[in-house]
């Protein structure tokens, strides 16, 4: 399956305290989009994901918003890469089998 890396901002979302993202770059989310196949009932892709020694399987979700797949990080993966809001986060994402 297809791979990414690229590097975004963490982000913290405005209705939900708990939540933070990274943005995909439009460019990597284009290619998800083409190599994904057909969209599920919300849009998500299923992912692996590697930040810093970390990696687990999510789903990356479509903003319309920003134009792009947002990538959720959670507070488990922030406190063992010592991630703070703002802060740039280097990601390595392979897309998975639906």
């Amino acid at each position: 399956m297809a791979e990414y890396t690229f590097t975004g901002t963490l982000w913290r979302a405005q209705a939900e305290d708990a939540w933070r993202f990274v943005s995909l770059p439009v460019d990597v989310a284009e290619g998800i989009r083409l190599a994904s196949g057909p969209p599920t009932a919300f849009g998500s892709v299923r992912v692996e994901v590697r930040i810093g020694s970390t990696s687990w399987r999510t789903s990356v979700f479509p903003d319309a918003g920003r134009g792009t797949y947002v990538l959720p990080v959670k507070k488990a993966v922030r406190r063992a890469e010592d991630l703070e809001d703002g802060d740039p986060v280097t990601v390595a994402l392979r897309l998975q089998e639906p």
